[in-house]
């Protein structure tokens, strides 16, 4: 059944401006190439042909933080690592969002030292958390498609004040933090 079966004879379709573009940024979102630990093996194993992130309008991993919506902050952040990330993140077009990708960036993980920065959201507004040491492939993509529900549920007014959504080793939500800021 196709739509232009849906829509019979009438040649229009009627939906939100806002709709439209959420539907549309969700197809095509575009992650920055951007791993610093153990998770981003787990995060590349998500984008190859066994678990093909590229299903998802996720095929093209951008070097150029100006070309990417989409930072997935695999692994530790050591405090030196730290004003790199955030201005990579500045330099991101909006609208941009952001997912921990593991226990190291969503709370430090087992690095519990002054070395390690205690969960990214000190530097960046994260959007999902996916936990895991680290996440399989298929808790990312769990992670990548609460992040499509949360982008499908946006207003096209510049984003203020939003709620994070955190995710356990399997995926499922745990809860809702105020990280984005």
């Amino acid at each position: 059944m196709g739509l232009e079966e849906k829509a019979g004879n009438l040649g229009v379709i009627t939906t939100t401006l806002e709709s439209a573009v959420n539907w549309g940024r969700t197809n095509a979102m575009w992650p920055m190439l951007f791993g610093l630990a153990c998770c981003a093996i787990e995060m590349m194993a998500a984008q190859a042909s066994d678990y093909d992130l590229s299903r998802f309008g996720m095929e093209i991993n951008r070097a150029s933080p100006r070309q990417a919506d989409l930072m997935i902050v695999a692994g530790r952040v050591s405090r030196k690592m730290g004003p790199v990330v955030r201005q990579l993140y500045d330099q991101m077009s909006d609208p941009k969002w952001v997912i921990a990708m593991g226990d190291c960036a969503s709370c430090g993980g087992v690095y519990n030292n002054y070395a390690i920065v205690q969960g990214v959201d000190e530097i960046v507004p994260v959007d999902v958390y996916v936990a895991g040491c680290p996440p399989r492939p298929e808790a990312l993509i769990h992670g990548i498609m609460f992040l499509h529900e949360k982008v499908k549920r946006e207003k096209l007014a510049p984003r203020a004040s939003d709620e994070a959504l955190r995710l356990d080793a399997v995926g499922r939500q745990v809860a809702t933090t105020g990280s984005r800021s």
